[in-house]
């Protein structure tokens, strides 16, 4: 007979413990002793408490019974607790450390059932909200039919409040609507058509008229007066002004008292100012009846254009002369001719910057030229007898100014002279302070060196090669031979 767990029995249960209390792990053992006689196996219950588990031997259960064994750890699987999970955990060792039962006590066996496999729940399938789209019926608009715009309101956006109150002012002054087409100025252009139409919409539209004297209405009393102030003369106005003659000189007070004995002929918004500034303008334009308009002569005493043009006194015309304006402009014309001098005696030192840089240069040699003293970075062309070499200062013109070439600090501002002989020979003579070097032999200051063809001259710092253009000499050679 294999051996078989222990079961514990209680005497007595207490009523403060349960099983709940306690977790257990039930496991089914079958005898297999009673298996060997022909009877059937017995199941006995054991009851093994989850805090000792086991692991059961192979043995405990036989092979032949085709019962699958199962194999499980003893080590916990942990996993990470949530905050709220952490805190009921504690609370749960908490009473169990409190229910924890004397050790002499025992348990009697609970029928453990064996549990069911739980079906498993399907959730229904959630059952999307799909909102419908009511559909409307759909109804068209019926567009209310606009009633017909009549011509007098065609322009009526145009017209605003300040032209409709010019408009019936300058009416009511002159009682001609050519006259306020061309007296009166808008707030823009409107023709003589459009003037008619907007009077008589005025007059004989209803709607029309409403509007244009509500709009007159909510006008500020400022605005409203600087347009009264514009209204036209009537003929009446202009006919007592008239009366004052255009050889006097009248005062203010005469127009006042004008204006105050015919306050009734006169629109209310005229002033004293007002009348003297008209009466100006008539007069201006010789409108006062005692004003006649000069006719335009005829025959031929028409006075023509050369006929002026021949009245006109020449010496008139002549301005006077200015001898400090005069002497300021010779002054001026004599420094501008300097400052032109100079630059023409600079152009051929630019000349030979303008070749080093660009490396074109034109051949050394031409008709004109009998020798050329080339250095590394000017060339300097010999044609006339007799040069001077040195440096170049605004009290002292040379012919070769050796500063081009390099530093010449220590070259004196007539340093030598080189000239040409009857029978063709370059001579240099030392007319400076300090010596000159001719192919390497010294020429001392007062000495005189002949200089032949690729011969290397030597002054300061500076290296010059002397070339000698032996075309041209051989001319000069030949023709001093035959004299």
């Amino acid at each position: 007979m294999d051996e078989e767990a222990p079961i514990a029995h209680a005497s007595s249960p207490s009523p403060a413990a349960t099983t709940s209390d306690l977790p257990v792990q039930s496991s089914s053992v079958l005898n297999s002793t009673s298996i060997g006689d022909g009877h059937l196996p017995t199941l006995k219950r054991t009851i093994i408490p989850s805090r000792h588990r086991v692991l059961h031997k192979a043995s405990s259960l036989p092979s032949s019974l085709g019962v699958p064994t199962r194999r499980s750890s003893s080590r916990a699987i942990k996993r990470k607790k949530f905050d709220d999970e952490v805190v009921e955990s504690s609370l749960i060792k908490t009473e169990k450390l409190k229910l924890k039962l004397p050790s002499d006590i025992k348990l009697e066996p609970v029928p453990v059932v064996e549990p069911i496999a739980p079906v498993p729940v399907i959730p229904p399938p959630e059952k999307k909200k799909v909102k419908m789209a009511v559909i409307k019926p759909a109804t068209k608009r019926m567009k209310k039919p606009k009633a017909p715009v009549p011509a007098s309101t065609k322009d009526l956006g145009r017209w605003k409040a300040q032209d409709d109150l010019l408009l019936i002012n300058a009416v009511q002054q002159t009682n001609d609507l050519t006259a306020v087409h061309l007296g009166v100025k808008f707030t823009c252009r409107f023709t003589l058509k459009e003037i008619q139409e907007r009077w008589y919409a005025l007059l004989y539209d209803p709607v029309i008229s409403k509007l244009s004297v509500t709009a007159m209405k909510q006008l500020h009393p400022d605005v409203a007066a600087a347009v009264h102030a514009k209204a036209l003369f009537s003929k009446e106005e202009e006919t007592l002004l008239g009366k004052i003659t255009s050889t006097s000189q009248p005062q203010m007070e005469v127009f006042n008292d004008l204006l105050s004995k015919h306050s009734s002929v006169f629109h209310p918004m005229r002033t004293g100012k007002v009348l003297h500034n008209h009466w100006l303008l008539m007069k201006q334009y010789h409108l006062l009846p005692d004003q006649s308009v000069q006719p335009m002569p005829r025959g031929d005493h028409v006075l023509n254009f050369s006929d002026a043009e021949d009245m006109v006194n020449d010496e008139d015309l002549r301005e006077t002369t200015d001898s400090s304006l005069e002497h300021e402009l010779s002054v001026a014309d004599r420094r501008q001719k300097r400052e032109i001098r100079h630059l023409e005696q600079e152009l051929p030192k630019w000349q030979v910057l303008v070749d080093s840089v660009t490396g074109i240069s034109p051949p050394d040699f031409d008709n004109q030229t009998l020798a050329v003293l080339r250095g590394r970075l000017v060339r300097y062309l010999m044609r006339s007898r007799e040069i001077t070499l040195g440096r170049t200062t605004k009290d002292n013109q040379i012919d070769v100014d050796l500063s081009l070439e390099g530093p010449a600090c220590k070259i004196s501002r007539r340093q030598g002279v080189i000239k040409l002989r009857n029978n063709g020979d370059f001579f240099i003579a030392n007319e400076g302070k300090r010596p000159l070097y001719i192919d390497g032999k010294p020429v001392l200051v007062g000495n005189k060196q002949r200089l032949n063809n690729n011969s290397v001259v030597e002054i300061s710092c500076l290296k010059f090669i002397f070339l000698i253009n032996t075309d041209l000499i051989n001319v000069i050679r030949s023709e001093a031979q035959k004299t």
